[in-house]
């Protein structure tokens, strides 16, 4: 009698741990999917894009959407830094694939327009150029890349310094703000 009991409670212990096992892989598999194919976590590091996005906030980065279409102006990408594929940058693209970008008097130029900067940038901030995009100059972008910008200005190394991001560099779009809970939700697309 006792021997059955003892081998009814082993089995039932087998059995919970059995369960608990499969759950664990299950969710498990299920995070390798979501984490390598869809979504993915990054902290914004630095002010950059200030004022839309701050230092130590997280984000959730959308890895499918670049998939199903391509980026537009206007949206704020995650992508592998030109200079050093081992971190990651946040800026925004405004120049697309085969457009001319140009920089003047402090403005930025696409296809000769000025770009209407109000719904992301403070009131007078003033776009220096830098190596790549100086003052008064226009590059046009390659296909498959893209020009892409901080909303910080003054403080951001971006497109303006080290040139177009090759399409391959992109990770994805910058989707869902988690933290701080007080900035918690989807990130708004911006029209330009």
């Amino acid at each position: 009698m006792k021997n059955i009991m003892f081998v009814r409670i082993f089995k039932a212990i087998g059995a919970f741990f059995l369960d608990f096992i499969e759950t664990a892989v299950m969710a498990l598999a299920i995070f390798v999917i979501i984490y390598f194919f869809l979504f993915q976590p990054h902290q914004v590091k630095g002010n950059s894009m200030l004022p839309s996005f701050r230092d130590k906030e997280y984000l959730l980065t959308n890895k499918i959407v670049y998939r199903l279409q391509s980026p537009q102006r206007g949206d704020v990408i995650i992508f592998q830094a030109p200079q050093n594929k081992k971190y990651d940058y946040i800026k925004r693209i405004i120049g697309l694939p085969g457009e001319e970008v140009g920089l003047k008097q402090g403005k930025i130029y696409v296809n000769d327009s000025l770009l209407d900067e109000s719904a992301y940038l403070l009131p007078n901030t003033f776009t220096a150029g830098s190596s790549f995009l100086s003052e008064s100059k226009k590059i046009t972008v390659p296909e498959n890349s893209y020009f892409a910008v901080g909303d910080n200005r003054p403080h951001s190394s971006d497109s303006r310094e080290w040139g177009c991001i090759p399409q391959e560099n992109i990770i994805g779009k910058a989707w869902f703000r988690y933290w701080p809970l007080s900035e918690a939700g989807l990130i708004a697309k911006i029209a330009l």
